[in-house]
């Protein structure tokens, strides 16, 4: 600040020499100072030398490189501006919280459902999960990881299938022609057996309710019923589809189940016995799963017993593979304990009632975004008794389930990912025109 700039700041010159008066005299003052003579005692007042306007001169340098700076100006709407970027930012930051805290809780909250459902006090989902993972041939860690040896032999222990020691009746099955007589049907199951167009191989059959899905295949001719074979059995499976067409097959289903060694996916090894038109084409180790031979005599009925494959052929079996667990024997239902220590899959199974139709039964699974879960051995049971089989038995499930009409694939057969996925395998049951 210059002294001219100064001198605006007052009225009239008087009122400037007054100011610049007082302001020496307030200089002056500052720089007297109060002396102590030690000797006396007294006190008096000692002036310093101080060049005022040198001091002045100084004050007008220093400020004098703050005079070219221009004036800044800031509207209303840029202050607002910058005030709502800060409140944004603000705003932004408190959501983020929110939003790790809510994650955080929701963790800690299906952290402690998880723990519940796997030790809880309720053992069902435990029942589920540990007969489900042991009965598949890849995922058994699912259970592993969470339960012990001993935990998992005794869910298993409480959950099995008990079958009937008998072997089929087969002078039950007695063949009967529907066209030429009125039918007077039991229930609406067996009505929409029986109705059918003159003529027709098969009915498909659409199954939906009480969150089950699948389908149900009436065969009306057993002797079109047959065991078809990948084409490199034993070595490497094929597709249900691929099988089918190369039998010309109006209806396939899968059949038997399979080592995978290494699970190396190629589905080439079947479980036990493999017979088909009469000859033993496959006799490897049997799968740990009951069950027997499953098959077809001459006479097209359909044969379930615990027999070697020398001792099918003796009895005229022309058809027939190596499963189980048997769900039907002469009428009667095996004793299921529990959910049969089958947990719930992608299930298959073969049938046949009392007046030789034959039935074909697959049912989806772990499609869990539309709630279906499979079924197990208890409700795979009551669907082919409910359809009137006299015999029938558990086919190989999971991923290997497939139904192809007509050379497409009809039901949906899904992993636990939601992905619509079939897999290879080494034979099966076939319908022929």
């Amino acid at each position: 600040m210059k002294r001219d700039d100064i001198e605006l700041l007052f009225e009239d010159e008087e009122d400037v020499k007054i100011s610049q008066e007082s302001s020496k005299e307030m200089i002056n003052q500052q720089n007297e100072e109060f002396i102590k003579d030690p000797s006396s005692g007294d006190i008096f007042i000692e002036k310093k030398d101080i060049d005022i306007d040198r001091l002045l001169n100084k004050f007008e340098e220093e400020t004098k490189e703050y005079e070219d700076i221009p004036e800044v100006q800031v509207s209303d709407n840029e202050i607002k501006e910058e005030i709502g970027k800060k409140a944004s930012k603000d705003k932004k930051m408190k959501l983020w919280q929110k939003i790790v805290v809510i994650l955080i809780c929701l963790g800690l909250i299906c952290g402690a459902g998880v723990s519940f459902l796997l030790y809880g006090p309720y053992p069902n989902f435990r029942n589920w999960l540990i007969t489900t993972a042991m009965t598949t041939m890849s995922h058994k860690y699912l259970a592993t990881w969470f339960y012990d040896n001993e935990t998992i032999n005794k869910v298993m222990q409480d959950n099995y299938v008990k079958e009937s020691n008998e072997e089929t009746d087969l002078n039950a099955i007695s063949f009967v022609d529907y066209s030429h007589s009125k039918v007077m049907y039991k229930n609406k199951y067996e009505k929409e057996i029986l109705t059918h167009e003159e003529g027709d191989t098969y009915k498909l059959i659409n199954i939906n309710e009480d969150g089950m899905r699948g389908y149900l295949v009436a065969i009306y001719d057993a002797s079109k019923v047959k065991v078809a074979t990948a084409s490199n059995m034993n070595n490497s499976g094929e597709m249900l589809t691929t099988i089918a067409k190369k039998n010309n097959a109006v209806v396939a289903m899968n059949a038997s189940g399979f080592f995978d060694p290494g699970y190396v996916g190629n589905g080439g090894k079947p479980h036990g016995a493999v017979i088909k038109n009469g000859k033993l084409v496959s006799n490897l180790a049997r799968s740990n799963v009951s069950g027997g031979i499953i098959g077809f005599t001459n006479d097209n009925k359909l044969i379930m017993g615990k027999m070697s494959a020398d001792e099918a052929l003796a009895k005229g079996v022309r058809d027939a593979i190596e499963f189980g667990p048997f769900l039907v024997v002469n009428g009667e239902p095996s004793f299921i304990k529990g959910n049969g220590g089958w947990g719930t899959a992608p299930r298959s199974a073969i049938g046949q009632r009392q007046d030789g139709i034959v039935l074909f039964l697959v049912m989806d699974g772990r499609d869990y975004a539309h709630g279906i879960d499979g079924v197990g051995m208890v409700e795979l049971t009551e669907i082919m008794m409910r359809y009137g089989a006299y015999n029938a038995a558990n086919l190989d499930g999971g991923t290997s389930c497939g139904l192809v009409i007509n050379g497409e694939l009809t039901n949906k057969p899904v992993n636990g990912s939601g992905k619509k996925v079939t897999r290879a395998i080494p034979n099966a049951w076939i319908v022929t025109e």
